[in-house]
């Protein structure tokens, strides 16, 4: 009998302490778990991944000008007959519910003539940019760099994004640009430009004299020939739409806001047509007018010669503009981009 209760206090002490020693155990445990728990914050790598991203986009274009020879006077006028089109790849890096960062890279043209977008019937304006008759085409090559401001946050992974979005966009960037124009067969004094019909580059013509020997106290005295490579501040507005998991289509609408007036090659005043001297394509891009309308007054030039002109144009007078040098040459570029969210699958989305 004594063996026997000897033996139950020996087996309900040993099962107290084991009891003990787990009650103590899982206490550690809870505490530990507590901690970890307190302490969570989410698998940050992954989210980090999702809510930052990269984006490879094409997208397609229109140009618009603005500048000398537009229809009008006015900053923002336009022919939107002359809107060219033009294409662009850009690399997108997302970083986080509301910033991107986008590099792009864009190819198009840009045109303007006198004689298709003034209105002869306007005496105090359309006519004069009529009978001046000056034309261009220009080709634009862009790299640009743009933040974007999305204007709806977006807290979630690439997968959960918005429906849509609006935002705005400015940065840098830089173009280069050839402004050339259709030679015509003789130059005011007759003499044939040898280039009657083609397409020729103006900038080393230097129509406003830029390459001559001016005197001081002609208007253009000073002036130097610009760069083919430029600068602009690009800024605008747009719309981004989500397709599905892993592609965005967006809407832009923007400006370039250039550091030159010289998109068209014309900026200043008329100069003396005897300073090209045997350069006869030079003044045949320089005065187009007797073209257009019958020459009305004539003056010998520094190099002897007679020319017949239009009063007002294709001589050295302060009052003889060819352009405005007061206001520089803007282009408007409106794209539709499609872009594809980089190292993410439709399985992932699935899935995950």
């Amino acid at each position: 009998m004594k063996k026997t209760v000897y033996f139950l206090l020996a087996v309900i002490i040993l099962s107290g302490l084991s009891w003990d020693a787990s009650a103590q155990m899982n206490r550690k445990n809870i505490k530990k778990n507590n901690k970890r728990i307190a302490s969570y914050r989410g698998r940050k790598s992954h989210f980090s991944k999702d809510k930052t991203y990269n984006m490879l986009g094409i997208s397609l274009n229109s140009l618009n000008y603005f500048g000398d020879l537009s229809p009008t006077p006015k900053r923002l006028s336009t022919d939107l007959g002359f809107t060219r089109p033009a294409v662009g790849l850009s690399f997108t890096h997302r970083f986080g519910p509301r910033y991107q960062l986008q590099a792009a890279f864009t190819y198009g043209g840009i045109r303007g003539a006198d004689t298709e977008s003034a209105d002869q019937g306007d005496t105090q304006n359309g006519i004069y940019r009529y009978n001046r008759n000056l034309s261009f085409r220009n080709r634009i090559k862009e790299l640009s760099v743009v933040a974007q401001l999305d204007l709806w946050e977006n807290m979630a992974t690439y997968i959960s994004r918005v429906q849509w979005t609006p935002y705005i966009y400015a940065g840098i960037a830089v173009f280069h640009h050839n402004p050339q124009a259709k030679a015509p067969d003789t130059d005011a004094a007759g003499n044939p430009t040898g280039k009657g019909g083609q397409w020729v580059d103006l900038q080393p013509l230097g129509t406003e004299g830029q390459y001559a020997d001016l005197q001081p106290g002609d208007a253009n005295y000073g002036i130097k020939p610009y760069k083919l490579i430029q600068p602009a501040i690009p800024m605008g507005i747009g719309a981004r739409f989500r397709i599905n998991e892993v592609m965005d289509v967006a809407v832009e609408w923007g400006f370039r806001y250039t550091f030159t007036d010289y998109l068209d090659d014309v900026s200043g005043n008329y100069v003396d047509l005897g300073v090209f001297g045997n350069n006869h394509l030079a003044r045949a891009m320089s005065y187009r007018t007797n073209e257009v309308a019958t020459p009305n007054s004539t003056y010998t030039g520094r190099d002897g010669v007679n020319y017949n002109v239009l009063s007002g144009y294709g001589s050295e007078y302060p009052d003889n503009l060819r352009g405005n040098r007061n206001n520089r040459d803007i282009f408007m570029v409106t794209s539709v981009r499609l872009t594809y969210i980089l190292g993410k699958t439709f399985h992932r989305a699935k899935f995950r």
